[in-house]
C-alpha cells in the first residue's frame, strides 16, 4: 500500500481528478498509481472538504456510478474522455 505522503503533488492532482471523473473507474486508478478503492477514498477524504468528500462518496456509490467496472454498461469500452488525450505522463491515453 503505498503512504499518501509519497504521492507527488501532481500525481495527487491527477488521481483526484480521475476519482471525480464518473466514467474513470477504480481499476484505471488502481493500474495507473497502484492505489486500491479504499486507498482512493482514504486519499480523498483526507484531501477534500468534508462536505465535498460526502458528495463525491454519495455519487460514487449511488446506482448511476460508473466507478466500477462490474456494474458499468457494457457498451462503455474505455476509460478516458475524448478530451484525455492531451494529458501528458497519463499510462492510459498512451493506448
Amino acid at each position: 500500500m503505498k503512504e499518501i505522503q509519497k504521492i507527488t503533488e501532481r500525481a495527487l492532482d491527477r488521481i483526484v481528478e480521475m476519482a471525480w471523473e464518473d466514467r474513470t473507474p477504480f481499476e484505471a486508478i488502481l493500474f495507473q498509481f497502484g492505489l486500491q478503492e479504499k486507498e482512493v477514498i482514504k486519499l480523498m477524504r483526507s484531501t477534500l472538504k468534508e462536505n465535498s468528500f460526502k458528495r463525491w462518496r454519495k455519487r460514487v456509490h449511488s446506482g448511476v456510478s460508473q466507478k466500477h467496472l462490474k456494474k458499468r454498461s457494457s457498451e462503455i469500452t474505455r476509460f478516458k474522455c475524448t478530451r484525455q488525450r492531451a494529458i501528458t505522463g497519463n499510462k492510459i491515453s498512451k493506448r
